[in-house]
């Protein structure tokens, strides 16, 4: 009979997690989970992490970070994961209260690494699943301690603060307003928007719920 360790028990209970929330698993959740587990180690937390004190900065969004989630507890509603779009399956974790940070990204030549380790599988794909979750983490990742050349008391920002944009009046919180001279305003009103106005403002479905012709045939 085979035995699984307490380590292997916790990998498969926190990919079963992360494919509960990606509805399969794949190899990036699983270099996603590991990532967060090494992290856990290489910083002395227990992971996942429910009080706050671990910040996880992904450097891409999918698959990856669904497991990075998985293992950490960290997440965008709680405000301990963020994504910055590097476009690699790599992350850094920061210990918030001893403010030490550590970056964590897959080895080059994994690939063929995991077709080693699993030399049955049916396809690359599955040998990439399979093999993942068993190379020893110093053979899958690389182990960098980091400073952050972003400031965390900007990023993480203050509970409770407020403000309204001078323009377009919607308020914006966790402090990313923009002073322009002595006027507040939010990104999109100083020109950092991601999108432009299209159309004619409420949609039509929503302007017929409004129109007389709707009252009246729902008066009847």
């Amino acid at each position: 009979m085979i035995v699984e360790s307490p380590e292997m028990i916790k990998l498969e209970q926190l990919l079963e997690r992360s494919a509960a929330w990606h509805s399969h698993l794949c190899p990036r959740q699983v270099l996603g989970v590991r990532m967060g587990l090494l992290a856990g180690r290489v910083l002395d937390l227990e992971v996942p992490n429910l009080d706050k004190r671990l910040l996880t900065v992904a450097e891409t969004d999918g698959c990856a970070a669904d497991g990075l989630s998985a293992a950490t507890g960290c997440s965008v509603g709680n405000r301990m994961l963020r994504v910055l779009d590097f476009g690699k399956v790599a992350a850094t974790f920061v210990d918030l209260v001893c403010d030490k940070a550590y970056r964590i990204a897959p080895q080059s030549g994994i690939r063929t690494a995991a077709q080693r380790m699993a030399p049955d599988a049916e396809s690359r794909w599955q040998a990439q699943l399979i093999g993942y979750q068993v190379i020893p983490d110093l053979e899958l990742f690389t182990v960098q301690e980091v400073q952050l050349s972003i400031s965390l008391e900007k990023l993480l920002s203050k509970p409770g603060y407020r403000v309204n944009c001078e323009t377009c009046g919607e308020e914006i919180i966790n402090e990313r307003e923009v002073a322009h001279g002595a006027t507040v305003l939010c990104r999109a009103c100083a020109g950092q928007s991601y999108y432009r106005a299209a159309g004619q403002g409420i949609p039509q479905i929503f302007r017929y719920e409004q129109s007389e012709e709707c009252l009246l045939e729902r008066g009847r």
